[in-house]
């Protein structure tokens, strides 16, 4: 038990750092290049999961080493579906709810983090033997 609320510190403080990537991108590319904000959320969510890669395998989740190739494409698979449920949260916050985009992505991104550590905790992290 020790060690899973470790772990969850470490996703939650990796999370975090990611978010901020992912959050400030979406806005400078939305506020400064005038980028729509589905097209700056897709462009900040796939920026932010490569620093979540790396951050996750090097400071979070025991995984087997090993194929790293095959690792970083159950990754990327986990993240489309990720930002697939995330892109969805931020098109029906804002253009259904009418809920401005930089706090519809907050909570998208709350959902995003639930999904990422199940998953990512299932299917990539080595299993004791």
């Amino acid at each position: 038990m020790k060690k899973l609320l470790a772990q969850i510190i470490k996703f939650g403080l990796v999370g975090f750092l990611c978010f901020f990537i992912d959050y400030g991108i979406m806005v400078f590319l939305t506020e400064v290049a005038s980028v729509h904000y589905l097209l700056s959320s897709g462009i900040s969510f796939t920026v932010s999961v490569i620093a979540n890669y790396v951050l996750s395998l090097t400071y979070v989740f025991e995984t087997e080493k090993g194929n790293r190739i095959k690792e970083f494409i159950i990754f990327v698979v986990l993240s489309v579906i990720g930002l697939g449920i995330n892109q969805a949260l931020m098109w029906f916050c804002v253009d259904i709810l009418g809920i401005f985009y930089m706090i519809s992505k907050i909570g998208a991104t709350a959902v995003v983090m639930v999904y990422n550590f199940i998953t990512r905790k299932m299917i990539l992290e080595k299993k004791d033997k």
